[in-house]
């Protein structure tokens, strides 16, 4: 079976694997019964969860305990390679949904035994492409969380693999399941607001033991879990409890910054313009305070040119700085026309920096002023940099759940999250080399110059 793959395999295998057959097997694998339910849109709908995390246990199974019951979605499995994660797991999903659900301890048990019908993967950032494609190799459909990938291979792969098997799938970033995103969505695309030239992203805390486990990291031994099937598609190197659980302060695990919070925020650029990446990256950071060992950044400063692909007279800019060491301004997202500024911090569009007729005048040119308007929405706003349960992540499961049941495209699918990818390879390159880096439309891939 394509779910018995050897866990050590190369990158070049993982690709080539994705790349070739992957819809007839998606199909082939899964029981007619089980397809019957999905389409169907009346029967019970059976959820493996791939990862027990931190993640999944403070947002997603809360998400999925608000909306699953109504649109009969069930969690009837949990596979983790740790024999904590296992038991919490299971302790942890009946206490919030009621149901007793069977363990695994990996992902090639849990498929063999054909138990689900779509899976909620929520395992390190390395990782999702990777489990993205052994859930679509065995009938899956999924709600795979950010960044669905951070290399280029792995992002080519992914979306081959869905768009190849017609398998639904909806991606972490739930920012385009919120009203007040999606308000500022549409006034944008009104015209109203006018040409973007600017926009301005921050997300800053303060806080040492962000991405830090120490308890864990030294209370967990290697054989509790299984460090091989961990390091997927990685070069093997030896046991190491941080880049097991801090994983996020160490590339290739994870990028860290851009990794986790860069993505959110890029992709509604993609969203609101439907560019599909920047046309180039730089970047400038380090490790300025927290020297723990760490490998990525706990500041950065990054710089992207947006603009049509074929006419760079046209564009703006968008600077996206974060910093782990003081948390002064918090999370902000700022988008800038001639005419004013929408602040989705605020949810409000003001005239704020626009054109005042002192200088349009002088010019010989109209006043451009926006007219202040809030964005109502009923939800709480969901920029806050605690990205725990809210609405706008319980709206992204149910967004989800409805189209595995209607088979139509989710709010953030895989164009969605291959755009987000793109710009976050981009990102990490200029990082690593300090470089300027463009993209190359025909190899797909990253471009230094």
């Amino acid at each position: 079976m394509a779910t018995k793959r050897n866990q050590q395999m190369r990158r070049r295998d993982f690709v080539k694997s994705a790349a070739s057959g992957v819809a007839g097997m998606a199909f082939a694998s899964l029981p007619a019964a089980s397809y019957a339910r999905i389409a169907g849109a009346n029967d019970r709908v059976r959820i493996g969860v791939v990862g027990f995390s931190d993640r999944f246990k403070d947002s997603l199974l809360p998400a999925i305990g608000a909306v699953g019951k109504e649109l009969d979605f069930e969690i009837v499995a949990v596979s983790d390679i740790w024999n904590r994660r296992r038991d919490e797991g299971v302790a942890e999903i009946a206490k919030v949904t009621g149901a007793k659900v069977r363990a695994f301890r990996n992902n090639e048990e849990m498929y063999d035994a054909r138990t689900t019908d779509a899976v909620v993967i929520s395992t390190a950032d390395f990782q999702h492409a990777y489990h993205g494609v052994e859930a679509i190799e065995a009938g899956q459909d999924g709600y795979i969380e950010k960044p669905l990938a951070h290399t280029m291979a792995d992002a080519v792969a992914i979306r081959d693999a869905v768009k190849k098997s017609g398998r639904v799938v909806q991606i972490g970033t739930q920012r385009r399941s919120a009203r007040n995103y999606q308000m500022a969505n549409e006034y944008i695309r009104s015209g109203k607001f006018g040409d973007i030239v600017m926009a301005e992203m921050s997300w800053n805390v303060n806080q040492p033991g962000r991405w830090r486990r120490p308890k864990l990291v030294e209370s967990i031994k290697e054989r509790d879990t299984d460090w091989k099937r961990y390091l997927t598609s990685l070069p093997f190197e030896p046991w190491d409890p941080r880049k097991y659980l801090e994983y996020r302060l160490f590339w290739p695990y994870s990028s860290g910054i851009p990794d986790q919070w860069m993505v959110h925020q890029i992709d509604t650029v993609h969203w609101f313009t439907d560019l599909p990446r920047p046309r180039s990256v730089v970047a400038n950071g380090g490790i300025y305070l927290w020297k723990d060992g760490r490998k990525n950044w706990d500041t950065a400063t990054i710089v992207f040119d947006y603009g049509p692909l074929d006419d760079p007279s046209k564009g703006f800019q968008v600077v996206y700085s974060s910093r782990m060491t003081n948390s002064a301004g918090d999370v902000k997202e700022l988008y800038y026309s001639n005419a004013g500024m929408l602040n989705l911090d605020a949810n409000q569009v003001t005239p704020t920096g626009g054109l005042t007729e002192r200088y349009a005048t002088a010019m010989g040119m109209k006043p451009e002023e926006l007219a202040p308007q809030k964005l109502i929405v009923a939800e709480a706003t969901v920029t806050a940099a605690n990205t725990g349960a809210d609405a706008a992540t319980t709206a992204n499961v149910r967004n989800w759940m409805e189209c595995v049941r209607s088979r139509q495209k989710p709010s953030a699918d895989i164009e969605a999250g291959y755009s987000h990818s793109v710009a976050l390879c981009m990102t990490i390159a200029a990082m690593h080399t300090g470089k300027k880096v463009t993209f190359d439309e025909v190899k797909q891939d990253v471009v230094t110059s």
